[in-house]
């Protein structure tokens, strides 16, 4: 299966059908037929959403929703994690709501680096539902009057009511209102083959950036500064003045899987030999971040996005992971970082998502 996903990633990403390999070549007929039925299916839902035959849930709470137009490595939960930060530092408390993909493993990292704030994670496929539990249990403000409701309020202190909700990867979850749409783009891998899933990465088509309040374009320091202004060109086309901002991951320090709570600088890679092993959607990303600083040499395993280690996994590069034990073996831990261009910056960006929800909500922030 994790061969299976490679091949298909490399379809989705080629540009040019012939470099392929001819096992790969022999599936394009049918992941373009599937394609098709993709296509079929998202408009069907669309237009019964479009005419009221499917119910968009809308919550009593701003909701900033956190997608993208492709899958993953797009910078979503960095981008989730650094808004809830920022509303907990402000004085809102917010509620993150995520779907919990392969068991949940980005909304415990979540947990652990919001520790100490008052943010909640909701996990589940019916957000709308979670949402409504929630705010059941916590209250919440009501953005317009600064009232506060509360339907159970032993056991939980004012500074719990919920004041926004962040919708984690929610541009295709239609059953769920936004009031804000962000829309992250990875700088790397961009649009692909610019076609629909499952012959292409796209999600939607291109022109759904049209319902984007603002596109973050995410790993802007790894690639050229003329790509970068071909993605702008690219956007600009499809909705003239939407804001975009530049991020990156900036890596703050390791720590031993063993201890959690372990610190070790990021000059502990200097002159070293690593192999970088990873479950994300971006892994080059990941590998370019290793060689900046300062390793001697990098070799690189990758998995699919959220793949779920188990000890067999010890066995599929028997000559590299079984003599793991011997090593040093770290995580990186990284945080989301605004590049500044054109005076698009952090606090601009931070500004801006104010005023677009003070727009909607008079009296939100």
């Amino acid at each position: 299966m994790e061969k299976l996903r490679k091949a298909v990633n490399e379809i989705a990403y080629a540009h040019d059908h012939a470099k392929l390999s001819p096992l790969q070549r022999s599936f394009v007929p049918v992941l373009s037929f599937a394609s098709t039925l993709y296509k079929l299916a998202l408009s069907l839902r669309r237009a019964l959403y479009n005419f009221g035959l499917f119910r968009e849930h809308r919550l009593p709470v701003p909701v900033i929703c956190v997608g993208n137009l492709t899958w993953g490595g797009n910078g979503k939960t960095p981008m989730v994690e650094f808004i809830a930060r920022w509303l907990a530092d402000s004085g809102i408390s917010p509620l993150i709501l995520t779907r919990g993909y392969a068991g949940g493993d980005e909304a415990k990292m979540l947990q652990r680096h919001l520790l100490g704030r008052p943010v909640k994670i909701a996990i589940g496929a019916n957000r709308a539902a979670i949402a409504s539990s929630f705010l059941k249990e916590y209250g919440y403000v009501d953005p317009h009057s600064n009232n506060t409701y509360s339907y159970r309020t032993q056991g939980h202190p004012d500074s719990e009511r919920i004041g926004a909700a962040i919708l984690d990867d929610g541009m295709q979850h239609w059953s769920l209102r936004s009031d804000l749409k962000i829309v992250m783009v990875n700088g790397l891998m961009l649009w692909g083959n610019s076609q629909l899933l499952p012959l292409g990465p796209l999600r939607e088509p291109l022109n759904a950036l049209e319902r984007a309040d603002v596109v973050v374009l995410h790993h802007a320091d790894l690639i050229p500064e003329q790509s970068l202004k071909d993605v702008e060109l690219t956007v600009r086309e499809i909705k003239e003045y939407l804001p975009i901002f530049f991020t990156r991951m900036a890596p703050s320090h390791f720590f031993d899987v063993g201890n959690i709570n372990s610190k070790k600088p990021l000059t502990a890679l200097t002159n070293t030999i690593v192999l970088c092993v990873s479950a994300i959607g971006s892994a080059n990303a990941f590998v370019q971040g290793m060689k900046k600083l300062g390793a001697f040499y990098v070799d690189q395993l990758e998995f699919s996005d959220h793949h779920i280690f188990q000890p067999k996994d010890y066995d599929r590069e028997p000559a590299i992971l079984k003599l793991l034990d011997p090593f040093q073996v770290m995580a990186l831990c990284s945080e989301l970082q605004f590049i500044p261009n054109k005076g698009c910056t952090g606090d601009s960006f931070k500004k801006l998502i104010k005023e677009l929800l003070e727009h909607k909500f008079p009296g939100a922030c």
